[in-house]
């Protein structure tokens, strides 16, 4: 039953119980016949202005329930892009108000789970593909030394070799996404201790300097003398570390120079920044570079470009740290090149 039809029937029953009294007084001799009949005329008459005016006064109150019952019905069927007019008494007006920021939370929840599927559905598929390269060439190269196809040492050390390679490969990629997997789970506890940058920066490039060496890479580094140390643990921030350094190097022509800069930026934190003199990353890519296994240049092989969870890692352990990281990028014909940067918190 409607609520207008129940304000209406309550107030015919509170007119019926002022007629009902009428007539017991009339009944019982307290009232005469003529008193009677112009109370009850009163009576009905104002009965009747009343029922009109709840009749015009609940409409703007049955719209609102009606409008909030049809957005009910939308969200039932996954839409959340509608919105709850704000009508009738403030009450209503406030719960309409209130009803729409539950419609646009439930939204960006949803949205958030479409995307989080989408990504999870994307991460499978690529998963697959980083493990059945390297599986298919350490079988191809098993059968062939099972088969006895190979008669000569080198060719079978060789084949060796290249089996020890893609074992590496599958580790290697197993172990970030153990670390990846650890990270969003919040396996990871933040121990922060007392450490100093230049201490991280001389083992980062100390872990990379076969790389430097081999593309014949010269790094500047720009440092104050004074620096306050940071809060972090060590081998996460190497990790995220070597990360960037080793996607700089990837992507330095021969005989580059890698830039490194420290400066605190504030109380609180000091910040690197790494830039290389590269190709640069487009703009549309920036905003993806640190999604885990994307790749801003889609002609890199997965043997050359990693596995392209190490700049989603990096991110990961810089927000476990409290901190920041992004990336500038240049790709014109006069400047190019990517800087990267990411802050710590001071101890």
């Amino acid at each position: 039953m409607k609520l207008r039809i129940y304000l209406l029937i309550a107030s015919g029953v509170s007119t019926s119980i002022i007629l009902l009294t009428l007539f017991i007084c009339y009944r019982y001799m307290l009232l005469n016949w003529k008193d009677v009949v112009l109370l009850t005329t009163v009576t009905l008459g104002a009965a009747s202005v009343s029922m009109l005016i709840h009749y015009f006064m609940t409409r703007p109150l049955e719209k609102a329930i009606h409008a909030i019952t049809e957005e009910t019905t939308h969200i039932s069927e996954g839409h959340f892009e509608g919105q709850v007019p704000q009508i009738g008494p403030a009450e209503f007006q406030r719960l309409a108000d209130q009803f729409n920021r539950m419609t646009g939370k439930l939204n960006e929840s949803f949205q958030k789970l479409r995307t989080a599927e989408a990504s999870r559905k994307e991460l499978v598929a690529n998963v697959s593909h980083d493990l059945r390269t390297p599986m298919a060439s350490i079988q191809a190269f098993v059968e062939a030394l099972q088969d006895d196809v190979i008669q000569d040492k080198e060719t079978f050390a060789r084949y060796l070799q290249t089996i020890r390679l893609e074992t590496g490969r599958l580790d290697g990629l197993i172990q970030e996404l153990f670390k990846l997997s650890q990270l969003d789970a919040g396996g990871t506890e933040f121990v922060p201790e007392r450490y100093h940058v230049d201490h991280l920066l001389l083992d980062g490039l100390q872990s990379l300097a076969f790389q430097l060496e081999e593309k014949q890479l010269q790094v500047d580094v720009d440092m104050p003398d004074r620096l306050p140390p940071v809060a972090i643990m060590p081998q996460e921030m190497k990790r995220v570390l070597s990360n960037i350094l080793d996607n700089a190097i990837r992507h330095s022509p021969v005989g580059g120079t890698i830039e490194i800069k420290v400066e605190q930026i504030s109380e609180q934190y000091v910040q690197l920044d790494i830039q290389d003199h590269g190709q640069g990353i487009d703009e549309e890519d920036s905003s993806k570079i640190f999604d885990r296994f994307y790749r801003a240049d889609p002609s890199r092989t997965r043997a050359s470009g990693g596995a392209g969870l190490g700049l989603a890692i990096a991110k990961s352990i810089v927000h476990l740290h409290g901190g920041t990281i992004g990336v500038d990028s240049h790709t014109g014909e006069e400047e190019h090149g990517s800087r990267f940067w990411f802050t710590l918190p001071i101890y």
